[in-house]
């Protein structure tokens, strides 16, 4: 089972616990009832980017949302290479958690893997906050409100993340980089 439809039934339980209706998150999150109705469904892929602003605006740790487990380490957590919290949600990119066992985050940072595609199957997203990308191997293009821009092993990118953006490996690899989202 894809793990979205894992994550939908607990932003129902989210939203009506606080007694939300779905226009009401909706109105809150400033998008539609049917992009809510349908994440909350189970039946559509949903973004990392909407989890993220489900998870600001309730006051829930974004791992909570994604795994239904509370982090609970509040000084510091350590995470050796390859143990990332894997965060199976999006077929086209391949997510590690490097954060999810610190309660109280201010930022989520990841350690991201994109596959190489064609431009044509590039899928934009869009989110509230700031995202910082450094590129550990590979080339990726990401494409930053419709402007493509190449990114090279120790390249760095900071940027709204409320610009639609867009990533893929370039030269037939995957592209490996750590993202931190704020």
């Amino acid at each position: 089972m894809e793990q979205y439809k894992e994550i939908a039934p607990r932003l129902v339980g989210l939203r009506e616990s606080i007694g939300w209706t779905v226009k009401e998150m909706a109105d809150l999150l400033g998008m539609s009832e049917e992009k809510v109705a349908a994440c909350e469904s189970g039946s559509v892929e949903i973004s990392v980017g909407y989890m993220l602003d489900v998870s600001r605006l309730c006051k829930v740790d974004l791992n909570t949302l994604i795994s239904g487990r509370e982090p609970h380490l509040k000084s510091y957590a350590l995470v050796r290479k390859g143990e990332g919290f894997s965060v199976d949600r999006r077929k086209d990119y391949d997510y590690s958690s490097l954060a999810s066992r610190f309660a109280g985050r201010e930022m989520e940072p990841f350690l991201i893997t994109v596959p190489a595609k064609s431009g044509d199957d590039m899928a934009e997203t869009a989110h509230r906050g700031q995202e910082f990308i450094y590129v550990i191997e590979g080339r990726l293009e990401l494409r930053l409100d419709g402007e493509p821009l190449i990114l090279e092993a120790g390249d760095s990118l900071y940027f709204n993340s409320e610009k639609p953006h867009a990533l893929r490996g370039l030269d037939g690899k995957e592209a490996k980089f750590l993202d931190v989202i704020l």
